[in-house]
């Protein structure tokens, strides 16, 4: 099959990428990159330098003519919405639409979309299942359902099938220090430049880490499987930051400095997804525990 991935040069995108071409797949890339890395891009894809609101988006599906998209481009900051909640909406919605009208007029089979945990905001249960409460507390969260929505209406207007995929907090190789997701990224740096951590709160704060290859795993699955259907992608497990702290000293061997600061607007205190459902119909499950995909990440920083 020929698969269209945005993001490709991403973090998440570029692994999805690595298993698109080891299963055989007529890969095309579409990335900006604004923040992936040609570099990330394995050899034998296709890749286009194109933005996702860019009207020569269309070209490409002429082009190439995919029978599958993986949308993977799009802001990935909290801290960045909630300060330009314009831009990230540009960026998230728009692209997404423009997107999905792409996938319309060439007749593609299906879009894998992906989403975030932050569509759920405060949990009123854990773990979180997919029938939980939908409150965003950030504009990131909220521009992410807002293209699950909008996904879900392309698909009911025109036939579109679909698969949305909410990650939880994805960590490991290629990972950006940009974004709250790249927490474990964020604080290997300041441990490699023996520069303090800046904790945001008191550090109690849970979330869900899953490694990104598991994750680009999943995302390989929902190419055959959970046809019309939302799925959590994630470890059904937590670790608090000061935890985790904890457990990145001991693989460094030092203890470090941290520095406090005030919580983030729309920051959320606990974030633990049941990956129970994407078990059963996307046949999938986490493989890599954090302590091996915390080694294999060092690693990778080191190399």
């Amino acid at each position: 099959m020929k698969i269209l991935l945005t993001g490709g040069g991403g973090f998440i995108g570029s692994h999805v990428v690595d298993l698109l071409l080891n299963e055989k797949h007529q890969v095309v890339v579409v990335d900006d990159f604004s923040s992936g890395k040609v570099e990330n891009i394995s050899k034998g894809a296709a890749c286009y330098s194109i933005n996702m609101n860019d009207t020569n988006l269309e070209n490409v599906f002429l082009a190439e003519n995919p029978d599958i998209v993986i949308h993977l481009a799009e802001q990935v900051s909290v801290t960045k919405s909630m300060d330009n909640p314009l831009s990230d909406c540009v960026q998230t919605i728009n692209g997404t639409i423009n997107l999905l009208e792409c996938c319309i007029k060439y007749k593609v089979k299906k879009i894998i979309y992906s989403s975030s945990a932050a569509v759920y905001g405060k949990p009123t249960y854990v773990p979180i299942d997919e029938n939980h409460v939908l409150a965003p507390k950030s504009f990131y969260g909220l521009s992410k359902l807002t293209g699950e929505a909008y996904v879900q209406l392309y698909s009911k207007l025109y036939n579109l099938n679909y698969t949305i995929l909410r990650y939880a907090n994805v960590y490991g190789p290629r990972q950006s220090n940009i974004g709250e997701a790249g927490v474990i990224r964020r604080f290997l740096d300041s441990f490699m430049l023996n520069q303090p951590l800046t904790v945001y709160g008191d550090g109690n704060q849970r979330r869900d880490f899953v490694y990104v290859k598991d994750v680009a795993e999943a995302t390989l699955q929902a190419i055959h499987h959970g046809d019309y259907e939302t799925f959590n992608i994630s470890s059904n497990t937590t670790k608090s930051i000061n935890d985790l702290i904890f457990l990145l000293s001991l693989f460094m061997d030092t203890k470090p400095e941290i520095i406090h600061l005030p919580e983030p607007l729309g920051d959320i205190r606990i974030s633990c997804l049941s990956n129970e459902k994407a078990n059963k119909l996307l046949h999938w499950q986490p493989k890599i525990t954090l302590i091996e995909g915390i080694e294999e990440t060092i690693l990778s920083l080191q190399s």
